[in-house]
């Protein structure tokens, strides 16, 4: 019986490893792809390592994440271990009081101390950023030592400190040579929970950050919005960071052990002051880093803050605009439409925003933005035709076009007939010969107007009865054709043809297609949405004439360019997107590239405050007829 206990434990065991550890295995693996992809292996290569090296949002991720983590650590550390020694020595009372309200952030939920520390630092005004994050991640660590550190404390003799008092030792002599050392092992332990917690966190920061300061948890959660191996590279960096922290801390007791044989314990109190120079130097160090360079340009000095899409910007554009111009350069980025909307409503300054289409017309009613100043803009003629001039932005005196494209099918041409397409265009969705082989995108605007437009509807309706047909046949979808919802995960998915068909922006079809040869890009004929995104001025910006200078960066070849073929959407550049399509180009031959503007039923979606709440509720309801089916 014993025997098989054992068995079936050692089985658990590697089944439990097998889980926990496979997934990182394979991440670490996928850091040395030379592809874009983030499934299939094209090769080995340090491309992706290389690329966080470059990128100075990744570098400065970690210098922000493992400094805010070593400071948080060393500060919640004394401060935790001060505070149970005293908590220690106070009535029972008061103990069991603290004790349970010293338990109550941990039983906490994240996202409601999160909440709590935004409105604690907004009440008293203080400018979210760095020193926010800092005194976030020390108050969240504190309660994590001292749950460590208390059962230590518990475990010593009550007149330990006395007897040594007796003896003649001071108070302080007391406290590091005889209680200290007897608890070290809970401190090490409080302080090794407390660096974990700090380097992991994502929704506390995210919640109380600001003024572009971002950990790795954040900048890799915006990466993950768009296909980016990087985020295998930086993934990677921080297992190997933990993992050598807790080789440091398993190997120190055995080091320290040998040492005090051989007598020389009075060098061991020579290695935390050396460690916590060389610590200190390496945070100064990279404070000069990311401050040094500074040459006379036009801006010298300057900050221009920008709210952008994640993954949204090439390579080098930002680097290329602060050399050029001596600025530097915050960016921040955002989900959707709405998340962005709502910070510039509540009054958030930034000097450009990156918004779709509807979203403008929106902004600009509601006298949130600022005019542009043409005299200070050289890029109009830079523009393709189709792109300028759209129903929002008459005369684009709000707005330049950043990317722009359309709303379309991918498909599999090994599984789907190119006729049925043509015949039922997004109809093909209601089609049981392609059951269990449908992606919709996670996107109420899109799946609406699909809907819509198989209908014969305008895609910008306001007839409820014709958002109820749409409706239902959005929930026919859903219940009849075992169809899954899903968000930027579909790039990936179908690059590897796991379906047959998904509702797919044009930018992401042309990554599907660059990647899998089998893959197609279909615009029915019935019309779809032709989008736009565009930079734009908020009326509180406190830089415009920075931000008319990135602009026009933004617009000229050089910098669309990166923007472009980095991005893969189209750019707004007729030469960059006549380039990058023509011959030679990054996307050569890929149509999916190209947005359709020879087909009068595509539209560009308006901005109607009713018809988007009966949309986002009814989309609402097909998310749980959707999940009800499955």
């Amino acid at each position: 019986m014993k025997k098989n206990r054992r068995t079936f434990g050692k089985i658990l065991m590697i089944l439990m490893i097998i889980f926990f550890y496979l997934p990182i295995l394979y991440m670490i693996i996928f850091s040395f792809n030379d592809g874009k992809s983030l499934t299939h292996f094209t090769g080995f290569s340090l491309r992706w390592y290389r690329h966080m090296l470059e990128s100075r949002d990744m570098m400065e991720a970690l210098y922000t994440t493992f400094s805010v983590a070593i400071l948080a650590t060393l500060i919640s550390t004394v401060a935790g271990t001060i505070a149970a020694i005293g908590l220690s020595k106070s009535k029972k009372i008061i103990r069991n009081l603290m004790e349970q309200v010293n338990n109550l952030p941990m039983m906490n939920p994240e996202i409601v101390t999160a909440i709590g520390f935004m409105l604690l630092f907004i009440t008293f005004k203080v400018e979210k950023g760095y020193v926010t994050m800092l005194l976030a991640h020390i108050a969240f660590c504190i309660p994590y030592v001292m749950l460590s550190v208390m059962p230590k404390i518990k475990q010593l003799d009550p007149n330990l400190a006395d007897a040594a008092m007796d003896l003649g030792c001071t108070p302080w002599q007391a406290l590091m040579k005889v209680i200290v050392p007897q608890i070290t092992p809970g401190i090490v332990s409080g302080a090794l929970i407390a660096f974990t917690m700090s380097v992991d966190d994502f929704i506390i920061s995210y919640f109380v950050t600001g003024g572009g300061v971002k950990n790795l948890s954040i900048i890799v959660y915006t990466m993950s919005k768009r296909v980016n191996p990087s985020i295998n590279a930086v993934s990677t960096l921080v297992v190997v960071s933990i993992t050598f922290v807790l080789l440091i801390i398993n190997l120190a007791p055995m080091l320290a052990a040998k040492r005090r044989k051989k007598d020389v314990i009075a060098r061991k109190n020579r290695v935390l002051p050396a460690v916590a120079a060389v610590l200190v130097v390496s945070l100064v160090a990279g404070v000069v880093y990311f401050g040094n360079e500074k040459k006379e340009r036009p801006f010298e000095g300057q900050t221009l803050h920008i709210y952008n899409w994640g993954e949204y910007t090439g390579e080098n554009i930002i680097g290329d605009f602060e050399k050029e111009t001596g600025a530097k350069v915050v960016m921040e980025n955002f989900d959707s439409n709405e998340q962005m909307y709502i910070k510039v409503a509540n009054g958030e300054p930034y000097d450009i925003l990156v918004p779709s289409d509807y979203m403008i017309q929106r902004l600009i009613q509601e006298d949130l933005l600022q005019k542009l100043d043409h005299s200070k803009l050289d890029c109009l003629d830079k523009l393709a035709d189709s792109v300028k001039n759209l129903p929002y932005d008459p005369g684009n005196e709000y707005s330049i076009p950043y990317f722009w494209g359309t709303v379309g099918i991918v498909y599999d041409k090994t599984k789907v007939d190119i006729k049925d397409l043509e015949e039922e265009g997004f109809g093909i969705f209601l089609d049981q010969k392609y059951k269990g082989e449908v992606y919709l995108y996670d996107s109420e605007r899109d799946s609406f107007m699909m809907a819509l437009k198989d209908l014969g509807y305008s895609m910008n309706t306001t007839n409820k009865q014709e958002l109820q047909e749409a409706y239902e046949w959005l929930v026919k979808c859903v219940e009849t054709m075992d169809t899954e919802i899903v968000t930027d995960e579909i790039i990936d998915n179908m690059a590897q043809g796991r379906k047959a068909l998904g509702l797919i922006y044009s930018g992401d079809a042309t990554y599907v297609m660059e990647e899998n040869e089998n893959m197609g890009y279909y615009m029915p004929k019935e019309g779809t949405n032709l989008w736009s995104d565009a930079m734009v001025i908020p009326k509180n910006a406190k830089n415009p004439d920075l931000a008319h200078a990135f602009i026009n960066f933004a617009s000229d070849y050089a910098g669309a360019y990166d923007n472009s073929s980095y991005v893969g959407y189209t750019s707004a550049n007729q030469e960059v997107m006549d380039a990058i399509y023509g011959e030679g180009g990054e996307y050569e031959g890929i149509d999916a590239y190209i947005p359709r503007t020879d087909n009068k039923n595509d539209e560009v979606f308006e901005y109607n405050a009713e018809t988007k709440k009966i949309i986002g509720d009814l989309w609402s309801r097909v998310k749980i007829a959707a999940s009800n089916a499955r």
